[in-house]
Order: C-alpha cells, then structure tokens, then sequence
C-alpha cells in the first residue's frame, strides 16, 4: 500500500481520508469520527436509535463536505412526521428532528431529537420506519456567491446507506456504495465509486471490491486503523493512500454573538420574560450550549450598549 503519509492515525482522531486501487478504475474514501463525535455527543443522551442515525448522518456530511469545491457548508436535515394510530397515538418514535451540518473545511456541528409517544414494543425496524414518513433534505450553500441548493433525497430502502447511494448515483453518476456505523464511542463510515472506465480495466472489479468490502464490521469501521482496514479487505489489492484531511468541532461559544440577538429583541421583552422566569435563557442546540442571563446581566448588556451608542457620537 502506497501513501503520502505513513504513520498510523490514533483511533481517537477524526478525518476523511481517500484512496485508490491502483490497477482498477475505483475510488474510495474512509470517515473516522473519534474527538470530535465525542464533542459532538457531549451532554447529549440520544437513544440507541438516534443515535445510531444521527453518527450516520454525520459521516455522510462529511463525504459531500470533502466534495465542495468552493468556500461553504453543507446541512443534512431531517424533518420526522410520527406514524399514528385512529386515535392519534404514535405507534413509533420518529425522528423528531435530526440537523447536521459540515463546512468545506470539515467543520462539523449538529443536533437531534426524537419525536414523542414512543411504543418500545415496537422498535423501529430501519431507517424508513425511523424517518415516519418524513423528509430528509440536503442544502449546500456557496459563501463566495451566497447561493444555495437544496435537494430531496428519497426515502428508500432500510438503511442510511441505501437513501445516499441512490444520491450519489444521482447526483455524481457514478455508482456508489456506502457502509456506515455509530456508536456512543465513534463513527466511521466506507465508500467505494465505481469511476468511468472500470469494466474496461477489470469486468469483474467493481463486483469484487463490493463483496470484498461488505464483509466490514461496525467495530472495523467506528476504530480500526485505515491502513489495517483497508488491508484487511482487500488484502491482494494494490492501494494509493492519500493524506488525511482532520474533521472538527465547529463549535465555540460565543456569548457576545448571543448578547448582540437579545439586544435585538428589546429590553422591554427580555424584562417580561425575567419577570416570568426569573432569568433569560438561550440555548444552541446545534452545539450543546446554555447560555443564562440574570437581572443585572439584562441590565448591563443595555447600558454597555448606551456606552457604546455614546461613544459613536464622541
């Protein structure tokens, strides 16, 4: 195996990292989600399921991310609808909401939660019957030109996997496959392209290298090491190993950011609201953080804000 980069990453690390089989017209791709899924899951006690989904979700974001070929993000989103009964009763839990958004530098932030009336009798089955016939959407915006697109990705098949492999057919013409896993420890995910010229090069290739690399295992992929990995599956293959790319929290608290969005709202509202509660509370729930404001905070975000209005006019 030949690559631009020898040693081995820690199973901690998170990074995509792609290779190619040098006498085959295939390419692929590894995700390692270690820190920052770690980051990501702090605090959060998602379900088995949610889980699951959720760390899924987050590795295909990062595939579209490594694919942007300009300054921006990427936003997978899944807005759930419950399946009820006559009565109205949620026979399953649905994903209430599920966000996951990845920047072209491979910052990665996100947030989910599950719908209510959850039936654990009846546990969900695959990723159709979590999604409760919902929708799943996927929006890249360009910050250099400001436009953004956004695309419907049908809900098929039982799998994560399934729904984006039809995408990346869709959208890149190429066939793709996908293995991905999440634990409450990591995430990691596999994909191989089948490029232009494949069959000319080997009829039989594309066909070997699936079955090859469906013999992977959950623990494989969430923290095996890459170079192991990939000589575990396809042992007699010769492999080019491109450098890794580091994928990483994008989160940061920014409390004058939220300061600047309460001064928006306006004093006389924020002042209602601590007389009902007693303090204003903000949260971002795409990182996982609290932000908490008592009487005096309120009052000095608008006496700073006086300040600063008088010394513009100094």
């Amino acid at each position: 195996m030949s690559a631009d980069r020898s040693s081995q990453l820690s199973s901690q690390t998170s990074y995509a990292r792609r290779f190619a089989f040098e006498h085959l017209d295939i390419r692929g791709q590894v995700i390692r989600l270690g820190d920052a899924w770690q980051t990501l899951m702090q605090g959060r006690d998602y379900p088995d399921d949610v889980t699951r989904y959720f760390g899924e979700l987050a590795c295909v974001a990062v595939f579209v991310g490594t694919g942007l070929k300009h300054p921006g993000r990427v936003t997978l989103q899944i807005q759930g609808a419950g399946t009820k009964t006559a009565e109205g009763v949620a026979l399953r839990r649905s994903a209430k909401l599920a966000v996951v958004e990845c920047t072209h530098t491979l910052g990665l932030r996100g947030m989910a939660a599950s719908g209510g009336g959850e039936d654990f009798a009846k546990p969900t089955v695959g990723f159709a019957d979590w999604m409760g016939g919902g929708t799943l959407a996927i929006t890249v915006q360009n910050s250099d030109s400001g436009q953004m697109y956004q695309s419907i990705v049908p809900i098929s098949g039982l799998s994560v996997a399934e729904c984006f492999e039809h995408y990346f057919d869709q959208s890149e013409q190429l066939p793709t496959h996908l293995w991905l896993a999440a634990t409450p420890q990591g995430a990691g995910a596999l994909m191989l392209q089948k490029l232009p010229k494949a069959d000319e090069r080997d009829a039989d290739g594309w066909a070997r290298m699936e079955m090859l690399a469906s013999s992977v295992s959950e623990n494989e992929l969430v923290s095996m090491p890459i170079e192991l990995l990939l000589t575990r599956l396809f042992a007699e293959e010769d492999i080019r190993l491109y450098a890794p790319k580091t994928v990483y929290s994008n989160c940061t608290r920014d409390e004058e950011k939220v300061k600047n969005m309460l001064r928006s709202l306006g004093r006389e509202e924020l002042e209602s609201t601590l007389a009902e509660f007693g303090e204003v509370i903000v949260k971002d729930d795409m990182c996982n953080q609290e932000y908490r404001f008592d009487q005096s905070a309120i009052a000095a975000l608008f006496d700073e804000n006086n300040i600063g209005q008088r010394d513009s006019k100094v």
